[in-house]
């Protein structure tokens, strides 16, 4: 089982490589059309949302989330990671603070929200905690992302595969890898940032399920608790439903009231 698991997760790297082949980030240009109801006025006033894809995860996976984004109202932007995220997660981080400024800059906004899946959690956060980006964030919202690490990323090299099969940015994920130790090391939330996580019992990626939380004040939210027949897969926190209910009130600084028939 753990062997299909890590083959699919290696084929789906290659896969979304040969998918991105070519192609480069552009300057970002809001694509959300103007609201229709007195709720998204409401939304189009608040802060602009980037959707931060994770490992091997092109833009376009991340249109269904942001397009319930676009649907409430907000101005909404995806970043894919440069070179799908296989490389260094601080360089990552950089490039993201070099986008963050370019949103800002073209939505005049001073500042924005993010909502981040897997990988690109942890991009955002090493932004946040050590490139001084708690002055740009206002919302940090993180969808399966191995805060501190996942044994999926250990288990690679425990088949012989290599370390991480030479992918960087898994070695960094791996528990106690020297970049998780770094990052994780004092205020796990700096700054006036509100910090909400999101996880599922059913992640296949980010095992144990704990790592995907963070402490010192974050609100960090299990979707079992609330819908404990709920099932969602790691790649599903982005299609889900009732994991979009949690970011849409976290994006209000609302109470967690998800709702389980959420479609």
């Amino acid at each position: 089982m753990l062997l299909r698991k890590t083959a699919l997760v290696v084929s789906l790297v290659a896969a979304a490589l040969f998918a991105s082949a070519g192609t480069a980030t552009a300057a970002p240009a809001d694509p959300t059309p103007a609201p229709a109801t007195p709720e998204a006025f409401a939304a189009a006033a608040a802060n602009p949302v980037i959707v931060v894809g994770g490992l091997s995860g092109i833009a376009v996976a991340y249109e269904p989330m942001a397009a319930r984004l676009r649907a409430d109202g907000y101005r909404t932007f995806i970043y894919q990671l440069p070179g799908l995220g296989l490389g260094d997660i601080p360089t990552s981080a950089r490039a993201f603070a070099t986008y963050v400024d370019q949103v800002r800059a073209s939505t005049g906004a001073a500042t924005v929200d993010v909502v981040a899946h897997s990988e690109g959690g942890l991009v955002s956060r090493y932004y946040l905690k050590r490139l001084g980006g708690t002055a740009a964030i206002g919302r940090y919202v993180s969808l399966g992302t191995p805060q501190y690490g996942t044994y999926v990323a250990n288990i690679v090299a425990f088949l012989g595969l290599g370390s991480c099969a030479g992918v960087v940015a898994c070695q960094q994920m791996t528990i106690g890898s020297a970049f998780l130790a770094e990052l994780n090391a004092g205020d796990d939330t700096p700054g006036a940032v509100r910090y909400t996580t999101i996880r599922t019992l059913q992640d296949e990626l980010v095992r144990p399920t704990g790592n995907a939380v963070v402490n010192d004040g974050a609100t960090n939210v299990l979707i079992q608790t609330y819908c404990p027949l709920r099932v969602v897969g790691h790649l599903g926190l982005v299609l889900d439903g009732t994991a979009y209910t949690i970011v849409r009130g976290a994006l209000v600084d609302g109470p967690v009231r998800p709702n389980c028939l959420a479609l």
